[in-house]
């Protein structure tokens, strides 16, 4: 079954009187469940592409569909229930509150919008994500106090928190060394076995790529037919 899908989407960015196309008539599918890899070089319209299911920017032509819902008809109020309650992001940069501890900084998206489970069945799922993540000892822990890796694994749980259907991931391992990155990719991939999370990638990094369930190569914008 798709959970996503994106029909023929063009992305066209105007710099100055220059029109900059980023994407070039992508279509593609992905299902419940999926592990999947975007990759291409800088430019080929990876981030673009995560952008667009992430309902952070709008194709310039095209439609791109969550839970087969086209999301181009959907007013600001409707994009950012759909970002709460149905995806969750992972940032190569964290993006950590550093005044917040690793137990606050996962809970934090629980405390916007309305409530998404009650305050014993939210303890319970909190306790599991620390757990989950390997964070236990180091709960009350600030961002400063945390390395690469940790910080990673910290942004891992604050995406899940929400229990998202789709979880989107840039370059999710770009700041971390090749070891830390591993481990980063395996503590994802057996969240996506035990929770089936269909996670997006995009991604240079060849253990994730080694370890999608599907590959997307892109090139100049346009998605690389492969042999």
């Amino acid at each position: 079954m798709s959970i996503v899908e994106l029909r023929d989407v063009h992305k066209v960015y105007q710099l100055g009187k220059t029109q900059v196309p980023a994407v070039r008539g992508v279509s593609l599918q992905i299902d419940v469940g999926d592990f999947v890899s975007i990759t291409g070089p800088s430019g080929s319209g990876k981030s673009t592409i995560l952008n667009m299911i992430g309902c952070i920017d709008t194709p310039t032509q095209g439609e791109v569909y969550i839970q087969g819902q086209c999301t181009s008809g959907l007013k600001d109020r409707q994009l950012t229930v759909l970002r709460h309650r149905t995806l969750g992001f992972i940032f190569q940069s964290f993006n950590l509150i550093p005044v917040l501890n690793v137990l606050e900084n996962i809970e934090f998206p629980l405390l916007l919008g309305k409530p998404i489970m009650d305050s014993g069945a939210k303890k319970d799922w909190l306790e599991y994500l620390v757990e989950a993540v390997g964070l236990h000892e180091h709960i009350r822990h600030r961002p400063s106090e945390l390395s690469g890796g940790q910080r990673q694994r910290v942004a891992i749980a604050r995406a899940l928190v929400t229990k998202p259907h789709i979880v989107l991931a840039d370059e999710p391992t770009a700041n971390l060394d090749s070891k830390t990155g591993q481990s980063i990719v395996e503590l994802m991939h057996k969240m996506n076995e035990e929770l089936n999370t269909t996670f997006i990638f995009s991604t240079h990094d060849p253990s994730i790529v080694s370890m999608a369930h599907h590959v997307i190569p892109l090139l100049d914008g346009q998605v690389v037919s492969q042999p």
